[in-house]
C-alpha cells in the first residue's frame, strides 16, 4: 500500500527535501505552502498522514491543525508536526491541538520515514 501524505510548509526548500525523501520512499506527496493552502489541497484528498509547519503566513500550524481535527473524516489522521521550534510549550500546544508527533528541522529523512510508516501503518 502507497502512503499518501500531505506536507504543508512555506519553505520551498523544505517542501523540495520532503518531496525527493517521501517520493524515494515510494509515498505519494500532496505539497501545501500554508495552513489556508493545505485546507484547500486537503478538501477531498484522505491522507494516510499530514506533515505540517508551525509558523507560516496566513494560517499557522496550530490554527491548521485545529482546522483539520474540525473535520470529521481527519479526527484520527495522524499529523506531524516538522519545525525549526523546539520549546517545550510550543509541542504542548501542538498536542493540545491534534497533533501526533513533533519532529526537528533539519529532519533526518531515514527518520521521517519510519515515522511517517509508524504513525499511519
Amino acid at each position: 500500500m502507497t502512503l499518501k501524505v500531505l506536507a504543508v510548509d512555506d519553505s520551498r526548500t523544505i517542501r523540495d527535501m520532503l518531496k525527493l525523501t517521501l517520493e524515494h520512499a515510494g509515498m505519494e506527496l500532496y505539497l501545501a505552502e500554508d495552513g489556508v493552502h493545505g485546507l484547500e489541497v486537503l478538501d477531498g484528498l484522505e491522507p494516510d498522514a499530514i506533515i505540517s509547519d508551525i509558523n507560516m503566513p496566513r494560517l499557522d500550524g496550530f490554527g491548521f491543525i485545529e482546522a483539520v481535527r474540525g473535520q470529521e473524516r481527519h479526527r484520527a489522521t495522524p499529523i506531524l508536526v516538522l519545525t525549526t521550534e523546539s520549546a517545550a510549550e510550543l509541542k504542548a500546544r501542538a498536542r493540545a491541538a491534534g497533533a501526533t508527533g513533533w519532529i526537528v528541522k533539519p529532519f533526518d529523512p531515514t527518520k521521517l520515514v519510519k515515522a511517517l510508516n509508524m504513525v499511519a501503518g
